[in-house]
């Protein structure tokens, strides 16, 4: 079941979206790059996207959003930021997306890259675990590079990711706290694919509640068409273990009714960022 769900999502990742190259010009929006991990070694697509006014407002900073799987999502997410911008629905970002060469690429390179542990022969794919690696190389070595290039938020910055990529934004957030780091503040995770491991991440509501400083934001969402054993039930399982946690941890699960799994990205990223973003720049 889990394997032929992966396989049909993989699918339609390879066959519904196509990505074109996005010139970089002084005073442009829009950037890419290619940059290579010494960590994972390999190299992955960069695309950064600016507020519209970021030229026109130079001694503002913006908060920097990190987008997994920019190879589908960043062609759909990046013109919505901007009219959400322009209609003032969304404080303005910086939208950093990771994606591959080619879509070929992406269908078997994020499972290297998003999950974590190596995968254990009942979750029916074969992965090496390199989550912990794909963590490194973004915040060891593109992190500084945006930082240092662009006009960033320290202390904002979100993680989005959807299914696999969604498993990944929480892993980023156990990973985070076991090591006593706050490289993200805001954690949005649509349909994450709990499941694996063994339910490796139940461990997330522990190392929760050791978090006595950092504040965290966590939005969870989960299609109510989606497999109800393997999907949903997990997530309600999950909020319900995070829900009982300090006040500085602030999460927001999500069950959307008539909606599948490809269904929950795009709508789980924008309203994570509003949930959230919204409210904090107007603290």
């Amino acid at each position: 079941m889990r394997v032929m769900l992966i396989v049909s999502i993989c699918g339609m990742l390879l066959t519904r979206c196509s990505v074109k190259d996005v010139e970089h010009d002084n005073g442009s929006p829009e950037a890419n790059f290619s940059q290579y991990s010494a960590v994972v070694e390999d190299s992955f697509q960069i695309r950064v996207q600016l507020p519209l006014q970021y030229f026109e407002r130079p001694d503002e900073k913006f908060t920097t959003v990190v987008l997994l799987d920019g190879n589908f999502f960043y062609p759909m997410l990046s013109p919505v930021l901007h009219q959400y911008e322009v209609t003032g629905l969304l404080k303005p970002v910086i939208l950093v997306s990771i994606g591959y060469d080619s879509f070929s690429a992406m269908d078997s390179l994020r499972v290297r890259d998003y999950l974590f542990p190596e995968a254990l022969p009942s979750d029916e794919l074969v992965s090496i675990g390199g989550g912990q690696r794909f963590f490194r190389f973004i915040e060891e070595e593109l992190l500084p590079k945006i930082d240092k290039e662009y006009r960033t938020k320290e202390f904002s910055r979100c993680l989005l990711g959807h299914s696999f990529g969604g498993y990944f934004v929480l892993y980023s957030l156990l990973h985070q706290l076991e090591e006593s780091k706050n490289t993200f503040t805001t954690f949005v995770a649509a349909s994450p694919t709990l499941w694996y491991n063994e339910f490796y991440l139940s461990k997330l509501p522990m190392a929760l509640s050791k978090n006595s400083s950092d504040s965290i934001n966590i939005f969870m969402t989960v299609g109510a068409l989606e497999d109800s054993v393997w999907s949903v039930r997990p997530l309600k399982n999950l909020a319900a273990g995070i829900q009982k946690l300090p006040e500085n941890v602030y999460l927001e699960p999500r069950i959307y009714n008539h909606l599948e799994h490809m269904d929950v990205g795009m709508v789980s990223f924008v309203k994570g960022l509003q949930q959230f973003l919204n409210v904090a720049e107007n603290e």
